[in-house]
């Protein structure tokens, strides 16, 4: 009795937080796209939304998860350490200087003035000018006003901590919700024993740490995306609310793309496999009453997923178009094969696999992990930058190839090591287990169907994972790459690995129990110590501390009816949305033509119009005889801080410093 109480206690507490972020998002956006994201409606509808998911879809739960009232404490406080630790040791990102900080004067804007888009108060500076320039990294132009890069999502659920005061808690929260999420997924396909192990591997693994703390998109991606397998598993395997539950998984799994537009790629298994059920309802297959609703749910999740990314991201849209018109071909190229496998299943069903299915699934699976490990041997990956983006791209690798004393080559993009990337972060011997975990899972299902449970996250592990290493697209220094692994490949990895040790163990009880209890001793340990090694160099250094003190006192040096003008690039990208969004003060970038520096003659110009508009033109930059010329020049900004190493070809194992200057003066 006490083991079925805590299975449903965990059962119930590991799909509440993806519950809960769906509730969230599901009031959120249309408040936003309103403009009434305010903390009091936000707050009202969206605990109520959260609430309400979390009933339905804890309520009779039945025997999911078969647990101990130790084990179930043992994942609660792995996950609540996991969130004060990355609390205590969290990062301050304010300053643009790479996504972090967008999503932070993201968030920051939304809670501060609940509505899309950014106005840029171009009469502040005397009207619309073609010196003047009101967007910056991270934002764009749009009919005149400015929009924040990236999908709406995350800045939501950050914009809780603006409202309470505390802008860099929600990162850690967020982060051991996933750990706990992680956990019930764990439990439900391998056992409640397990949980605890994977709970403390993906803990400690380095990326997960980097993305727990600052404002990431990845991991709420990840409790979305595993709390709707986990949800999945409950519906296909209870005995009642199965439609429901089923509903729920498909709409948590579809969310996942309002946080980020990979979650399209990411959901693709899911929609197949909810194909797959609506052809087994035709033949009274139990399992079959759960395919429509799950094929429902994943529509509308993904759809106000793109109606979001449509009416607030739809200039980032177009920047990725490369890649996302291919990705919605690719999703209605799987929708249509799904309805017609679903209309063909009496006769699909009459296909039987050859007698080398499984052996050849194996052999797919292994050749495929083999091919990824060396792909560095055989591969060198490069893109030749065609354009401002990927030029500027293959600056910054030419910079940090020279700070790791490397090879000069802009073009090299290092995608081949991607599979030694999840190396670094999960070890060795967690890859070689998932490797014979996932090739044993695929062997059985292509034999005889067993475990059908593990068909839906076999599926989306393997895609993404697959996916994701052969094409990272993200600049390739860590632990800044490292954030792909976060949503899918890591906790994937960790997953198939403890599945690994499980059959590990079933092996070894034929050698007594002293062999088997020394044996997975030393085998768990193999899975828990490589991944905490690596993070060690990194774990206790907090990065870009200082940022927000530093910013309040630069804002509180600005003159009250200023309107700031970045004479430099650097600063201008780094502070014109700092200085919108939080100093409060109407601000816009001088446009350069061949130099790092505005022409003075303009400058000059633009502050007379500002003037005129009865304002105080005020000039920054980042060295003091940039600003020197229009007026006495104070130094606003002088930090000292820390920042994330910039690692080419092994983990990373400290930080650098960063320094960060601001200089003012009132244009005289």
């Amino acid at each position: 009795m006490e083991v079925d109480r805590s299975g449903r206690i965990l059962a119930a507490i590991t799909v509440l937080p993806a519950l809960a972020v769906a509730g969230w998002l599901l009031a959120g956006l249309p408040l936003l796209m309103l403009g009434r994201f305010g903390a009091v409606p936000v707050a009202l509808l969206g605990v109520a939304a959260a609430a309400v998911l979390g009933v339905l879809g804890t309520r009779r739960l039945g025997k999911v998860v078969e647990a101990t009232s130790l084990q179930v404490a043992g994942v609660v406080a792995v996950a609540v350490a996991s969130g004060v630790f990355n609390g205590v040791m969290y990062s301050e990102q304010v300053a643009i200087r790479r996504d972090p900080a967008t999503y932070t004067q993201y968030a920051a804007w939304i809670a501060a003035h609940g509505s899309l888009p950014i106005p840029p108060q171009a009469e502040a500076f005397g009207g619309p000018d073609r010196w003047l320039d009101f967007v910056s990294i991270g934002f764009y132009d749009v009919n005149g006003s400015v929009l924040p890069q990236f999908m709406p999502g995350s800045p939501m659920l950050f914009a809780i901590g603006h409202w309470l005061g505390a802008p860099f808690v929600m990162p850690a929260v967020l982060g051991g919700l996933a750990v706990l999420t992680v956990a019930g997924v764990v439990a439900r396909l391998v056992g409640a024993r397990w949980a605890v192990v994977a709970a403390v591997a993906v803990a400690v693994s380095q990326p997960v740490l980097y993305t727990s703390r600052t404002t990431f998109s990845e991991i709420p991606s990840l409790i979305l995306l595993f709390g709707g397998l986990a949800l999945a598993y409950d519906a296909l395997t209870g005995t009642s609310g199965r439609r429901l539950r089923g509903l729920l998984a498909g709409l948590v799994l579809g969310l996942a793309v309002l946080v980020r537009i990979d979650g399209l790629r990411d959901v693709l298994p899911a929609l197949a496999f909810a194909g797959l059920l609506i052809a087994m309802r035709r033949f009274a297959r139990p399992e079959g009453t759960v395919g429509p609703p799950l094929l429902a749910g994943l529509l509308a999740g993904a759809g106000l997923g793109l109606v979001g990314a449509y009416e607030l991201a739809r200039p980032y849209l177009m920047y990725l178009s490369g890649s996302v018109r291919p990705l919605l071909f690719i999703c209605a190229g799987v929708l249509v094969l799904t309805l017609v496998g679903t209309l063909a299943a009496p006769w699909l069903a009459r296909i039987r696999l050859p007698a080398w299915a499984p052996a050849a699934g194996v052999g797919l699976v292994v050749v495929l992990m083999a091919g990824l490990y060396a792909r560095p041997w055989f591969q060198t990956v490069i893109r030749v930058a065609d354009n401002p983006g990927d030029i500027r791209t293959a600056e910054m690798i030419r910079q940090i190839q020279r700070a790791n004393g490397l090879p000069i080559d802009g073009d090299r993009l290092y995608f081949e090591n991607s599979l030694h990337w999840v190396v670094w972060y999960v070890g060795l011997p967690a890859v070689v287990l998932a490797t014979i975990a996932a090739a044993v899972l695929l062997r059985r299902l292509l034999r005889d169907g067993t475990p059908f449970a593990w068909l839906l996250p076999l599926a989306v592990v393997g895609w993404t994972t697959a996916t994701t290493l052969l094409r990272p697209e993200i600049t390739p220094d860590h632990p800044w790459a490292a954030r792909r692994l976060v949503p899918i490949v890591i906790p994937g990895m960790v997953l198939l690995a403890v599945q690994g040790l499980a059959m590990l163990r079933d092996r070894l009880r034929r050698h007594g129990t002293r062999s088997r209890k020394w044996g997975m001793t030393a085998a768990v340990l193999l899975v828990l110590v490589p991944p905490a090694v690596t993070s060690i160099g990194t774990a206790f250094t907090p990065i870009e501390r200082g940022e927000m003190a530093a910013v309040r006192a630069m804002c509180d040096r600005l003159p009250r009816d200023a309107s700031v003008l970045f004479v430099e690039r650097v600063t201008g990208d780094r502070f014109t949305q700092v200085v919108r969004g939080m100093c409060g003060r109407p601000a816009a970038e001088v446009k350069r033509v061949g130099s790092d520096t505005a022409p003075e003659d303009q400058v000059r110009r633009l502050a007379q119009r500002v003037r005129a508009a009865g304002r105080v033109p005020v000039v920054l930059g980042a060295e003091e005889d940039q600003v020197a010329p229009y007026g006495r020049a104070t130094q606003v900004m002088a930090l000292v801080t820390r920042q994330d190493e910039r690692s080419l070809l092994e983990a990373p194992n400290g930080t650098w410093t960063l320094r960060m200057n601001v200089w003012m003066a009132p244009v005289e």
